[in-house]
Protein backbone atom coordinates (compact mmCIF):
# COMPACT_ATOMS: atom_id res chain seq x y z
CA UNK A 1 0.00 0.00 0.00
CA UNK A 2 1.21 3.36 -1.12
CA UNK A 3 0.46 6.93 0.86
CA UNK A 4 -2.85 7.41 -1.81
CA UNK A 5 -4.25 4.02 0.20
CA UNK A 6 -4.75 2.94 -3.40
CA UNK A 7 -5.80 -1.22 -3.74
CA UNK A 8 -6.71 -3.25 -6.82
CA UNK A 9 -9.37 -4.39 -4.61
CA UNK A 10 -10.92 -3.38 -1.63
CA UNK A 11 -13.71 -6.16 -0.13
CA UNK A 12 -16.73 -4.49 1.70
CA UNK A 13 -17.54 -7.00 4.61
CA UNK A 14 -15.03 -9.97 5.45
CA UNK A 15 -17.54 -12.40 6.04
CA UNK A 16 -18.02 -15.86 4.09
CA UNK A 17 -18.23 -14.41 0.62
CA UNK A 18 -15.66 -11.49 1.38
CA UNK A 19 -12.77 -13.28 2.87
CA UNK A 20 -13.00 -15.53 0.18
CA UNK A 21 -12.68 -13.18 -2.38
CA UNK A 22 -9.90 -11.21 -0.57
CA UNK A 23 -7.69 -14.46 0.15
CA UNK A 24 -8.21 -15.79 -3.59
CA UNK A 25 -7.71 -12.56 -5.32
CA UNK A 26 -4.48 -11.59 -3.39
CA UNK A 27 -3.18 -15.22 -4.18
CA UNK A 28 -3.74 -14.41 -7.98
CA UNK A 29 -1.44 -11.20 -7.20
CA UNK A 30 -3.67 -8.49 -6.18
CA UNK A 31 -2.88 -5.90 -3.77
CA UNK A 32 -6.36 -6.39 -1.23
CA UNK A 33 -7.62 -4.19 1.17
CA UNK A 34 -10.87 -5.82 3.36
CA UNK A 35 -12.62 -3.81 5.01
CA UNK A 36 -14.79 -5.43 8.23
CA UNK A 37 -16.25 -3.81 11.47
CA UNK A 38 -17.16 -6.69 13.45
CA UNK A 39 -15.54 -10.03 13.37
CA UNK A 40 -13.07 -11.26 10.36
CA UNK A 41 -15.48 -14.39 9.01
CA UNK A 42 -18.69 -12.78 9.53
CA UNK A 43 -21.50 -14.83 10.70
CA UNK A 44 -21.34 -18.36 9.75
CA UNK A 45 -18.25 -18.86 12.26
CA UNK A 46 -19.25 -16.83 15.17
CA UNK A 47 -23.30 -16.26 15.26
CA UNK A 48 -24.62 -18.89 13.13
CA UNK A 49 -23.84 -22.13 11.05
CA UNK A 50 -20.91 -23.32 13.35
CA UNK A 51 -22.50 -22.78 16.99
CA UNK A 52 -25.55 -23.70 15.65
CA UNK A 53 -24.61 -26.97 14.79
CA UNK A 54 -22.21 -27.48 17.30
CA UNK A 55 -25.41 -27.22 20.14
CA UNK A 56 -27.41 -29.35 17.39
CA UNK A 57 -24.57 -32.18 17.62
CA UNK A 58 -24.86 -31.82 21.16
CA UNK A 59 -28.30 -32.53 21.65
CA UNK A 60 -28.31 -35.47 19.73
CA UNK A 61 -24.69 -36.86 21.97
CA UNK A 62 -27.38 -36.19 24.95
CA UNK A 63 -24.57 -33.96 26.78
CA UNK A 64 -25.16 -31.46 29.28
CA UNK A 65 -25.87 -27.77 28.31
CA UNK A 66 -22.83 -26.79 30.34
CA UNK A 67 -20.40 -29.62 27.87
CA UNK A 68 -22.17 -28.16 24.84
CA UNK A 69 -22.17 -24.37 25.73
CA UNK A 70 -18.10 -25.20 26.50
CA UNK A 71 -17.74 -26.78 23.13
CA UNK A 72 -19.85 -24.63 21.36
CA UNK A 73 -17.70 -21.66 22.58
CA UNK A 74 -14.58 -23.50 21.81
CA UNK A 75 -15.48 -24.35 18.13
CA UNK A 76 -16.18 -20.99 17.37
CA UNK A 77 -12.99 -19.55 18.72
CA UNK A 78 -14.32 -17.52 21.88
CA UNK A 79 -15.18 -14.97 19.15
CA UNK A 80 -11.81 -13.91 18.54
CA UNK A 81 -10.85 -13.24 15.09
CA UNK A 82 -6.90 -12.88 15.45
CA UNK A 83 -6.22 -16.29 13.85
CA UNK A 84 -8.56 -15.33 10.60
CA UNK A 85 -6.78 -11.88 10.38
CA UNK A 86 -3.49 -13.65 10.53
CA UNK A 87 -4.76 -16.15 8.01
CA UNK A 88 -5.33 -12.95 5.94
CA UNK A 89 -2.35 -11.44 6.61
CA UNK A 90 -0.32 -14.28 5.63
CA UNK A 91 -1.65 -14.66 2.19
CA UNK A 92 -1.38 -10.66 1.19
CA UNK A 93 -4.41 -9.22 2.53
CA UNK A 94 -4.53 -5.63 4.24
CA UNK A 95 -7.55 -5.87 7.05
CA UNK A 96 -8.72 -2.57 7.33
CA UNK A 97 -10.98 -2.97 10.92
CA UNK A 98 -14.01 -0.34 10.79
CA UNK A 99 -17.04 0.32 9.43
CA UNK A 100 -16.80 1.16 4.96
CA UNK A 101 -18.86 3.85 3.08
CA UNK A 102 -18.28 3.82 -0.57
CA UNK A 103 -18.14 7.43 -1.19
CA UNK A 104 -17.76 7.72 -4.77
CA UNK A 105 -16.73 5.46 -7.80
CA UNK A 106 -13.24 3.55 -6.63
CA UNK A 107 -13.46 5.06 -3.69
CA UNK A 108 -13.92 3.58 0.25
CA UNK A 109 -13.90 5.46 3.20
CA UNK A 110 -13.21 3.87 6.34
CA UNK A 111 -13.77 5.55 9.63
CA UNK A 112 -12.21 9.32 7.94
CA UNK A 113 -9.67 7.53 5.98
CA UNK A 114 -10.18 7.03 1.88
CA UNK A 115 -8.86 4.46 0.18
CA UNK A 116 -8.82 3.78 -3.39
CA UNK A 117 -9.77 1.07 -5.37
CA UNK A 118 -10.25 -0.29 -9.19
CA UNK A 119 -12.77 -3.10 -8.41
CA UNK A 120 -15.33 -3.34 -5.30
CA UNK A 121 -16.45 -6.22 -3.91
CA UNK A 122 -19.55 -5.74 -1.72
CA UNK A 123 -20.09 -8.49 0.76
CA UNK A 124 -21.80 -7.28 4.03
CA UNK A 125 -24.27 -10.06 4.02
CA UNK A 126 -27.34 -9.77 6.06
CA UNK A 127 -29.06 -9.02 9.82
CA UNK A 128 -31.92 -10.29 11.48
CA UNK A 129 -35.43 -8.96 10.81
CA UNK A 130 -37.18 -7.34 13.35
CA UNK A 131 -41.00 -7.62 13.27
CA UNK A 132 -42.86 -4.44 13.99
CA UNK A 133 -44.64 -5.70 17.04
CA UNK A 134 -46.18 -3.56 19.63
CA UNK A 135 -44.06 -3.91 23.02
CA UNK A 136 -41.05 -5.86 21.00
CA UNK A 137 -38.45 -3.34 21.59
CA UNK A 138 -39.33 -3.15 25.16
CA UNK A 139 -39.01 -7.21 25.77
CA UNK A 140 -36.50 -9.52 26.47
CA UNK A 141 -35.05 -9.88 22.92
CA UNK A 142 -32.48 -12.18 21.84
CA UNK A 143 -31.62 -12.56 17.66
CA UNK A 144 -29.40 -15.35 16.53
CA UNK A 145 -26.50 -13.27 18.16
CA UNK A 146 -27.29 -13.84 21.49
CA UNK A 147 -29.11 -17.36 21.48
CA UNK A 148 -25.57 -19.03 20.05
CA UNK A 149 -23.05 -16.68 22.36
CA UNK A 150 -24.52 -16.53 25.63
CA UNK A 151 -24.60 -19.71 28.59
CA UNK A 152 -27.92 -18.89 29.35
CA UNK A 153 -30.98 -21.49 29.25
CA UNK A 154 -34.26 -19.80 29.71
CA UNK A 155 -36.96 -21.72 31.26
CA UNK A 156 -39.57 -20.52 29.12
CA UNK A 157 -38.67 -19.54 25.22
CA UNK A 158 -41.08 -18.14 22.60
CA UNK A 159 -39.23 -18.40 18.99
CA UNK A 160 -40.95 -16.59 16.67
CA UNK A 161 -40.35 -17.69 12.94
CA UNK A 162 -40.92 -21.13 11.53
CA UNK A 163 -38.25 -21.16 9.05
CA UNK A 164 -34.76 -22.97 9.13
CA UNK A 165 -33.52 -21.16 12.01
CA UNK A 166 -36.27 -21.14 14.14
CA UNK A 167 -36.72 -24.57 13.82
CA UNK A 168 -33.21 -25.35 14.44
CA UNK A 169 -32.93 -23.25 17.21
CA UNK A 170 -36.35 -24.59 18.92
CA UNK A 171 -35.03 -28.26 18.79
CA UNK A 172 -31.55 -27.12 20.22
CA UNK A 173 -33.15 -25.07 23.13
CA UNK A 174 -35.86 -27.95 23.73
CA UNK A 175 -33.32 -30.99 23.86
CA UNK A 176 -31.62 -29.18 26.78
CA UNK A 177 -34.74 -28.75 28.75
CA UNK A 178 -36.62 -25.10 27.76
CA UNK A 179 -39.86 -24.92 27.83
CA UNK A 180 -40.36 -23.71 23.66
CA UNK A 181 -43.07 -22.28 21.55
CA UNK A 182 -42.62 -21.69 18.17
CA UNK A 183 -44.78 -19.31 16.71
CA UNK A 184 -45.48 -19.13 12.81
CA UNK A 185 -47.79 -17.04 10.95
CA UNK A 186 -47.72 -19.02 8.01
CA UNK A 187 -50.27 -22.35 8.26
CA UNK A 188 -46.69 -24.67 8.89
CA UNK A 189 -42.52 -25.03 9.39
CA UNK A 190 -40.72 -24.63 6.45
CA UNK A 191 -43.35 -22.34 4.10
CA UNK A 192 -41.31 -22.00 1.55
CA UNK A 193 -40.03 -25.40 0.99
CA UNK A 194 -42.92 -29.05 -0.17
CA UNK A 195 -45.55 -29.40 2.38
CA UNK A 196 -44.47 -32.30 3.37
CA UNK A 197 -40.87 -31.46 5.01
CA UNK A 198 -42.30 -29.03 7.74
CA UNK A 199 -45.24 -31.06 8.64
CA UNK A 200 -42.49 -34.31 9.24
CA UNK A 201 -40.70 -31.62 11.23
CA UNK A 202 -43.49 -30.37 12.95
CA UNK A 203 -44.29 -33.78 13.98
CA UNK A 204 -40.42 -34.69 15.45
CA UNK A 205 -40.61 -31.08 17.16
CA UNK A 206 -43.86 -31.85 18.95
CA UNK A 207 -42.19 -34.98 20.40
CA UNK A 208 -39.67 -33.08 22.01
CA UNK A 209 -42.22 -31.24 23.46
CA UNK A 210 -42.23 -27.69 21.25
CA UNK A 211 -45.07 -26.45 21.02
CA UNK A 212 -46.53 -24.94 17.50
CA UNK A 213 -48.56 -22.47 17.39
CA UNK A 214 -49.08 -22.34 13.25
CA UNK A 215 -51.18 -19.90 11.58
CA UNK A 216 -50.50 -17.29 14.69
CA UNK A 217 -50.10 -13.70 14.63
CA UNK A 218 -48.10 -11.88 17.49
CA UNK A 219 -50.20 -8.76 18.14
CA UNK A 220 -48.60 -6.89 21.06
CA UNK A 221 -45.99 -8.00 23.79
CA UNK A 222 -45.77 -6.32 26.92
CA UNK A 223 -43.10 -6.76 29.91
CA UNK A 224 -43.94 -9.05 32.50
CA UNK A 225 -44.32 -8.28 36.44
CA UNK A 226 -41.82 -6.45 37.75
CA UNK A 227 -40.20 -6.15 34.26
CA UNK A 228 -38.65 -9.60 34.45
CA UNK A 229 -40.13 -11.98 30.62
CA UNK A 230 -42.41 -11.13 28.70
CA UNK A 231 -45.98 -11.60 28.00
CA UNK A 232 -47.17 -12.23 24.41
CA UNK A 233 -50.55 -11.42 23.13
CA UNK A 234 -51.51 -13.48 19.77
CA UNK A 235 -54.29 -13.00 17.47
CA UNK A 236 -56.74 -16.11 18.32
CA UNK A 237 -57.05 -14.57 21.50
CA UNK A 238 -54.12 -16.70 23.59
CA UNK A 239 -51.53 -15.46 25.35
CA UNK A 240 -47.85 -16.67 25.88
CA UNK A 241 -45.00 -16.18 28.57
CA UNK A 242 -41.56 -15.78 27.85
CA UNK A 243 -38.27 -15.33 29.28
CA UNK A 244 -36.74 -14.62 26.06
CA UNK A 245 -38.41 -13.82 22.99
CA UNK A 246 -36.25 -15.27 20.01
CA UNK A 247 -36.75 -13.18 17.10
CA UNK A 248 -36.45 -15.85 13.81
CA UNK A 249 -38.19 -14.09 11.49
CA UNK A 250 -35.93 -14.35 8.86
CA UNK A 251 -32.72 -11.99 7.34
CA UNK A 252 -32.57 -8.87 4.98
CA UNK A 253 -29.68 -7.76 2.85
CA UNK A 254 -27.19 -5.31 5.17
CA UNK A 255 -26.95 -2.30 2.79
CA UNK A 256 -28.17 0.32 4.31
CA UNK A 257 -24.94 3.35 5.45
CA UNK A 258 -22.94 1.81 2.64
CA UNK A 259 -23.34 5.11 0.07
CA UNK A 260 -24.21 2.64 -2.43
CA UNK A 261 -26.50 5.72 -4.03
CA UNK A 262 -22.95 7.52 -5.10
CA UNK A 263 -22.77 5.12 -7.69
CA UNK A 264 -26.40 5.03 -8.79
CA UNK A 265 -27.44 1.93 -7.26
CA UNK A 266 -31.21 1.54 -6.40
CA UNK A 267 -31.89 -0.62 -3.71
CA UNK A 268 -35.82 -1.67 -2.72
CA UNK A 269 -36.55 -1.82 0.69
CA UNK A 270 -35.44 -5.26 2.25
CA UNK A 271 -34.19 -6.22 -0.95
CA UNK A 272 -30.87 -7.44 -2.01
CA UNK A 273 -28.08 -5.56 -4.43
CA UNK A 274 -29.50 -6.15 -8.14
CA UNK A 275 -26.59 -8.11 -9.59
CA UNK A 276 -26.44 -9.96 -13.13
CA UNK A 277 -25.27 -13.63 -14.63
CA UNK A 278 -21.37 -12.63 -13.20
CA UNK A 279 -22.52 -11.01 -9.60
CA UNK A 280 -21.41 -7.37 -11.09
CA UNK A 281 -23.60 -4.85 -9.26
CA UNK A 282 -26.20 -3.04 -11.42
CA UNK A 283 -25.09 0.54 -11.41
CA UNK A 284 -27.49 3.82 -12.54
CA UNK A 285 -27.26 5.42 -15.86
CA UNK A 286 -26.16 8.70 -14.66
CA UNK A 287 -23.41 7.21 -12.37
CA UNK A 288 -19.58 8.57 -12.85
CA UNK A 289 -17.19 6.09 -14.82
CA UNK A 290 -15.46 3.56 -12.76
CA UNK A 291 -11.63 3.37 -12.57
CA UNK A 292 -10.56 1.93 -15.95
CA UNK A 293 -11.42 -2.36 -16.42
CA UNK A 294 -12.71 -1.85 -13.14
CA UNK A 295 -15.97 -3.13 -12.07
CA UNK A 296 -18.56 -3.47 -8.77
CA UNK A 297 -19.32 -6.73 -7.71
CA UNK A 298 -21.84 -8.25 -4.61
CA UNK A 299 -21.69 -11.97 -2.91
CA UNK A 300 -23.17 -13.34 -0.43
CA UNK A 301 -26.47 -12.59 1.70
CA UNK A 302 -26.21 -9.12 0.42
CA UNK A 303 -27.41 -10.22 -3.12
CA UNK A 304 -30.12 -11.55 -1.40
CA UNK A 305 -30.06 -14.59 -4.25
CA UNK A 306 -29.43 -17.46 -2.09
CA UNK A 307 -28.93 -16.52 1.55
CA UNK A 308 -26.66 -19.86 3.03
CA UNK A 309 -22.79 -19.73 3.55
CA UNK A 310 -22.22 -22.57 0.89
CA UNK A 311 -24.07 -19.86 -1.85
CA UNK A 312 -22.16 -17.19 -0.49
CA UNK A 313 -18.80 -19.27 -0.94
CA UNK A 314 -20.17 -19.99 -4.76
CA UNK A 315 -20.48 -16.56 -5.84
CA UNK A 316 -17.21 -15.35 -3.98
CA UNK A 317 -15.85 -17.77 -6.77
CA UNK A 318 -17.86 -16.31 -9.14
CA UNK A 319 -16.64 -12.81 -8.71
CA UNK A 320 -13.14 -13.93 -8.34
CA UNK A 321 -13.40 -15.47 -11.99
CA UNK A 322 -14.56 -12.53 -13.09
CA UNK A 323 -12.11 -9.89 -11.34
CA UNK A 324 -9.40 -11.43 -12.92
CA UNK A 325 -11.09 -11.61 -16.32
CA UNK A 326 -12.24 -15.05 -17.01
CA UNK A 327 -15.97 -14.78 -17.02
CA UNK A 328 -17.89 -17.12 -15.60
CA UNK A 329 -21.73 -16.92 -15.19
CA UNK A 330 -23.47 -17.82 -11.57
CA UNK A 331 -26.09 -20.67 -12.01
CA UNK A 332 -28.85 -21.21 -9.03
CA UNK A 333 -30.52 -23.89 -10.01
CA UNK A 334 -28.80 -26.49 -7.53
CA UNK A 335 -28.17 -24.72 -4.75
CA UNK A 336 -28.97 -26.69 -1.60
CA UNK A 337 -31.23 -25.99 1.18
CA UNK A 338 -30.53 -27.40 4.55
CA UNK A 339 -32.53 -27.28 7.97
CA UNK A 340 -29.48 -29.32 10.55
CA UNK A 341 -32.57 -30.46 12.52
CA UNK A 342 -32.85 -34.55 13.52
CA UNK A 343 -34.48 -34.91 11.24
CA UNK A 344 -32.39 -33.34 8.59
CA UNK A 345 -34.11 -31.07 5.91
CA UNK A 346 -32.66 -31.03 2.35
CA UNK A 347 -34.12 -29.21 -0.72
CA UNK A 348 -32.58 -28.25 -3.65
CA UNK A 349 -33.77 -26.59 -7.11
CA UNK A 350 -37.27 -25.87 -7.87
CA UNK A 351 -40.42 -26.30 -4.99
CA UNK A 352 -43.71 -27.95 -6.36
CA UNK A 353 -45.32 -24.35 -5.93
CA UNK A 354 -42.29 -22.64 -7.89
CA UNK A 355 -42.70 -25.30 -10.23
CA UNK A 356 -46.27 -23.80 -10.76
CA UNK A 357 -45.80 -20.65 -10.98
CA UNK A 358 -43.62 -21.21 -13.91
CA UNK A 359 -46.69 -23.14 -15.79
CA UNK A 360 -44.73 -26.13 -15.44
CA UNK A 361 -46.24 -29.77 -15.97
CA UNK A 362 -44.84 -31.27 -13.14
CA UNK A 363 -44.37 -34.66 -12.41
CA UNK A 364 -44.06 -35.63 -8.87
CA UNK A 365 -42.65 -39.04 -7.50
CA UNK A 366 -41.99 -40.10 -3.88
CA UNK A 367 -40.94 -42.89 -1.25
CA UNK A 368 -41.18 -43.02 2.29
CA UNK A 369 -38.08 -43.81 4.24
CA UNK A 370 -39.68 -46.52 6.12
CA UNK A 371 -39.46 -49.01 3.25
CA UNK A 372 -35.43 -48.71 3.30
CA UNK A 373 -33.57 -51.38 5.16
CA UNK A 374 -31.41 -48.52 6.45
CA UNK A 375 -34.30 -46.92 8.48
CA UNK A 376 -34.62 -50.44 10.51
CA UNK A 377 -30.76 -50.51 11.11
CA UNK A 378 -30.95 -46.99 12.08
CA UNK A 379 -34.14 -47.57 13.70
CA UNK A 380 -35.42 -44.48 13.04
CA UNK A 381 -38.10 -44.61 10.28
CA UNK A 382 -38.48 -40.64 10.32
CA UNK A 383 -38.98 -39.19 6.77
CA UNK A 384 -39.51 -39.51 3.57
CA UNK A 385 -38.06 -38.46 -0.40
CA UNK A 386 -39.75 -36.36 -3.28
CA UNK A 387 -38.21 -35.86 -6.65
CA UNK A 388 -39.60 -33.01 -9.40
CA UNK A 389 -39.73 -33.28 -13.04
CA UNK A 390 -40.57 -31.13 -16.03
CA UNK A 391 -42.29 -33.55 -18.21
CA UNK A 392 -41.58 -31.30 -21.46
CA UNK A 393 -37.49 -31.74 -21.09
CA UNK A 394 -37.42 -35.39 -19.41
CA UNK A 395 -35.24 -33.63 -16.33
CA UNK A 396 -35.34 -33.39 -12.63
CA UNK A 397 -36.17 -29.55 -11.53
CA UNK A 398 -36.35 -30.01 -7.98
CA UNK A 399 -35.92 -32.05 -4.77
CA UNK A 400 -36.96 -32.30 -1.04
CA UNK A 401 -36.18 -34.87 1.65
CA UNK A 402 -36.91 -34.79 4.93
CA UNK A 403 -34.50 -37.51 7.37
CA UNK A 404 -31.35 -38.93 8.88
CA UNK A 405 -28.59 -37.87 7.23
CA UNK A 406 -30.62 -36.31 4.42
CA UNK A 407 -28.40 -33.42 3.59
CA UNK A 408 -25.39 -36.03 2.43
CA UNK A 409 -27.01 -38.52 0.65
CA UNK A 410 -29.13 -36.02 -1.38
CA UNK A 411 -26.09 -34.22 -2.69
CA UNK A 412 -26.49 -36.09 -6.11
CA UNK A 413 -29.68 -35.20 -6.88
CA UNK A 414 -27.97 -31.59 -6.62
CA UNK A 415 -25.80 -32.57 -9.50
CA UNK A 416 -28.32 -34.16 -11.42
CA UNK A 417 -30.42 -30.89 -11.57
CA UNK A 418 -27.16 -29.12 -12.26
CA UNK A 419 -25.91 -31.03 -14.89
CA UNK A 420 -29.19 -31.91 -16.46
CA UNK A 421 -29.06 -35.26 -15.98
CA UNK A 422 -31.02 -37.70 -18.19
CA UNK A 423 -33.66 -39.59 -15.97
CA UNK A 424 -32.78 -42.56 -17.90
CA UNK A 425 -29.01 -42.06 -16.77
CA UNK A 426 -30.17 -41.68 -13.39
CA UNK A 427 -32.17 -44.39 -12.91
CA UNK A 428 -28.98 -46.76 -13.64
CA UNK A 429 -27.09 -45.76 -10.70
CA UNK A 430 -26.29 -48.34 -8.19
CA UNK A 431 -26.49 -47.11 -4.79
CA UNK A 432 -24.87 -49.11 -1.91
CA UNK A 433 -26.84 -51.03 0.74
CA UNK A 434 -28.22 -50.30 3.22
CA UNK A 435 -28.25 -46.52 2.81
CA UNK A 436 -30.91 -43.89 2.51
CA UNK A 437 -29.49 -43.25 -1.15
CA UNK A 438 -31.45 -46.56 -2.10
CA UNK A 439 -34.90 -44.44 -1.16
CA UNK A 440 -33.93 -42.46 -4.56
CA UNK A 441 -34.30 -45.07 -6.88
CA UNK A 442 -37.86 -46.16 -6.76
CA UNK A 443 -39.20 -42.85 -7.38
CA UNK A 444 -36.34 -42.10 -10.29
CA UNK A 445 -37.90 -45.28 -12.12
CA UNK A 446 -41.21 -44.02 -11.56
CA UNK A 447 -40.51 -40.68 -12.97
CA UNK A 448 -38.64 -42.18 -16.09
CA UNK A 449 -41.73 -44.66 -16.21
CA UNK A 450 -44.14 -41.58 -16.93
CA UNK A 451 -42.58 -39.56 -19.34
Amino acid sequence: MDRNHRYDVVVLGGGTAGGLVATELAQSGRDVALVENRLVGGESPYFACVPSKSLLLSARRGETWELAIARRDEVTGHLDDDRAVARLAEEGVTVLRGRGRVTGPGTVEVDGVEHRCTDLVISTGSEPVVPAVPGLADAPVWTSDEALTVPDLPRRLVVLGGGPDGCELAQVYAAFGSQVTLVEPAGRLLADEAAFTGEVLADALRRMGVDLRLGADVLRVERGEGGAGARLWLADGGALAADRILLACGRRPRVDGLGLETLGVAVAPGQGLPVDETCAVALGDDEQETPPQGGVWAAGDVTGVARTAHAARYQARVVVSNVLGKRREADYRAVPRVVHTTPAVYAVGLSPAQAEERGMDLLTAGYDLAATTRAAVEADDRGRVELYADRARGLLIGAAAVGLYAEEWMSEIALAIRAQTPLGVLTDVVHAFPTFGEALEAPLRELAGRL
